[in-house]
């Protein structure tokens, strides 16, 4: 099934929904019409009979560019502010889905684009993709969470230095420094996207939810505090049938059936 706005497309095979940004000829930046659209699209997603969700950007050259500065450039401040605000929430919006995400990235990822992608559980890059919050280079900082998602993932000391610099750096950097899973051909990302997907889709939803909501609320507590929260996590799936399922595919030597019940 295929639902097309005007500026995204998203595409559901089974249980994998693909979303991909439709702004190619502007670098698939992030527009005022183009965010809205997006957090529209998440906020069906959050009810959908989706497991998983893929990210990309149309066409080759980029996922993201981030905000769209041409159309920045003729906004008053009071617009501006809105306008960041509204990527804050296309951001949110995908760190905020209960299933698993993952960010193909095909190709350039700066600003917002490298904030979604940070947003997303898991990334995986084509080898001519670069990432970069490249804020600081524009006289701003990085204002969609990625003073604080970035230092969480690759480390205070390497958060600054790509912060302040506003360097941009390679897929095999991204690599390198654990921003990315791994770097793929281009041709072959969207495949390897949604094998991926498809993996975590075979899982029981109820428990890869479950597993996804213990990690994101337990990362930044105490060590006493996250196993509590892992505890909770289990609760989740204890009086489920899909727990029933594992236990009964896994005697009778199958892959189970996992419905979400």
């Amino acid at each position: 099934m295929t639902t097309q706005y005007q500026w995204i497309n998203v595409e559901t095979e089974g249980h994998v929904a693909t979303v991909t940004l439709c702004r190619e000829q502007a670098a698939n930046s992030l527009s005022q019409a183009l965010c809205l659209e997006f957090v529209e699209a998440m906020g069906e997603l959050q009810e959908a009979d989706v497991r998983a969700v893929v990210l990309t950007g149309q066409g080759k050259k980029a996922f993201c560019a981030g905000a769209d500065l041409k159309e920045r450039k003729g906004m008053a401040e009071a617009e501006v502010r809105v306008a960041v605000h509204r990527i804050r929430q296309v951001v949110e919006s995908v760190a905020a889905l209960p299933m698993p995400t993952i960010a193909a990235v095909n190709g350039v990822a700066f600003g917002g684009g490298t904030e979604i992608a940070l947003a997303a559980d898991l990334r995986i890059c084509a080898r001519e993709a670069q990432f970069g919050l490249t804020e600081t280079g524009l006289g701003i900082v990085p204002g969609a969470g990625g003073t604080q998602r970035l230092p969480r993932l690759v480390g205070v000391l390497r958060a600054k230095e790509l912060i302040y610099t506003a360097r941009r750096i390679s897929a095999e950097e991204a690599e390198h420094i654990g921003l990315v899973l791994e770097v793929v051909e281009s041709e072959g990302l969207l495949t390897r996207a949604k094998e991926l997907a498809q993996k975590v889709a075979a899982n029981g939803p109820i428990a890869v939810r479950a597993a996804k909501w213990a990690i994101d609320h337990g990362l930044s507590e105490p060590m006493a505090r996250g196993l509590q929260i892992e505890e909770e996590a289990y609760e989740r799936v204890l009086n489920t049938e899909d727990r029933l399922e594992g236990l009964r595919a896994f005697a009778e030597k199958r892959p189970p059936v996992y419905r979400g019940k």
